[in-house]
């Protein structure tokens, strides 16, 4: 994803790493800046839902440093490490309708007791590091803001303003809120919970379109259109198209498919095995099968119940460990974190 547009730097999507063929990475940025040069004023915009908060602070000190006046612009969202990036902007301008939002690092560590207090320890001086950012912008102190990261500060344009965490605010048509698995956080608005659901804006979604994008392969497919074909053709019966011929094939293909027991809890995925590819019957159970599995053995969990969240992100459920240059400890493995330390991440991309 091309990340300077027109002599602006554009942060939309992930932070980090690329889902839904959306994000950035600190790597990107640095180079951004190399190419406009160090000296040159730059405008950054905005529309992340966060990512991996080593990329985030690894982003904001390149920002920091940059020579130029650099100038913020919230376009829709700046939530968890995005909002750490922002706080890098000599001015900070946030569009009608953005949201910007705060909250402390998270993750999941495993081990004896020793590993998880050097981990609860690290998790707590990274928390420290980004309040200290955050206090740098806003004048507020370091303390107060530690307790309010427990939770999530979600801030309109005025709330950021008079908090500090925003300069300006303009009368600006907004830009889409940017893809993102918004059900992650405690206390989303319900607006982005339901987009998110809507548009499967989710990481096991994601994981199992991955899984169904397999290709069919010719061979199998001319098998399935012609199965019942006859060996000889009889001169006077009418002609019999490979559309005719396929129609009850096609129906009992879709039946084995949506009808098999591995299609239990997958009916989006069946579905979609079944009507939008031509994959055959056996392949197309082996996926399900395969994606059940999986599911099973994910550590992303869809939270159910929102109001619990709190607790369960203390417990690290769901999230993940931070990585970069911050050691892991023992035993450490990780997912996806959607919005504050980020590490293992071969853990999450299944290595």
């Amino acid at each position: 994803m091309t990340i300077l547009v027109d002599g602006e730097l554009v942060l939309y999507g992930f932070v980090g790493d690329n889902y839904w063929d959306q994000g950035f990475t600190a790597t990107d940025v640095v180079y951004a800046l190399a190419e406009v040069g160090r000296s040159s004023d730059i405008t950054v915009r905005i529309n992340s839902g966060g990512g991996y908060t080593d990329d985030g602070i690894a982003i904001y000190n390149a920002l920091k440093a940059h020579q130029g006046e650099v100038t913020v612009i919230v376009d829709a969202m700046a939530a968890s490490s995005a909002s750490l990036i922002a706080m890098a902007g000599d001015t900070i301008t946030m569009r009608a309708g953005s949201q910007m939002m705060i909250h402390g690092p998270s993750g999941f560590a495993s081990g004896k007791a020793k590993d998880l207090e050097s981990y609860a320890e690290i998790t707590r001086k990274v928390g420290r590091g980004m309040a200290e950012i955050y206090a740098e912008q806003s004048g507020e102190d370091v303390e107060d803001l530690l307790k309010e990261m427990e939770g999530e500060i979600w801030l309109s344009p005025d709330e950021a303003i008079e908090r500090g965490f925003a300069t300006d605010a303009v009368k600006a048509k907004s830009s889409n809120v940017t893809a993102f698995d918004f059900r992650q956080y405690a206390n989303a608005p319900k607006r982005l919970v339901a987009m998110a659901r809507k548009k499967d804006w989710t990481f096991d979604a994601t994981a199992l379109k991955a899984a169904s994008a397999a290709p069919t392969k010719p061979k199998e497919k001319e098998k399935l259109t012609m199965a019942k074909k006859p060996a000889t053709a009889d001169p006077n019966a009418a002609p019999i198209t490979a559309e005719a011929v396929s129609a009850e094939d096609v129906k009992a293909r879709i039946k084995a498919i949506t009808g098999d027991d591995a299609a239990q809890g997958l009916g989006s995925l069946a579905s979609h095995l079944a009507f939008d590819t031509e994959m055959p019957t056996e392949e197309a159970i082996a996926t399900l099968k395969a994606a059940a599995s999986d599911a099973t053995n994910a550590v992303v969990v869809d939270p159910v119940d929102p109001k619990g969240y709190q607790a369960g992100r203390s417990a690290a459920a769901a999230l993940a460990n931070p990585g970069g240059n911050i050691p892991t400890p023992k035993k450490t493995s990780a997912t996806i974190d959607t919005g504050a330390i980020f590490a293992g991440r071969r853990a999450q991309k299944g290595t």
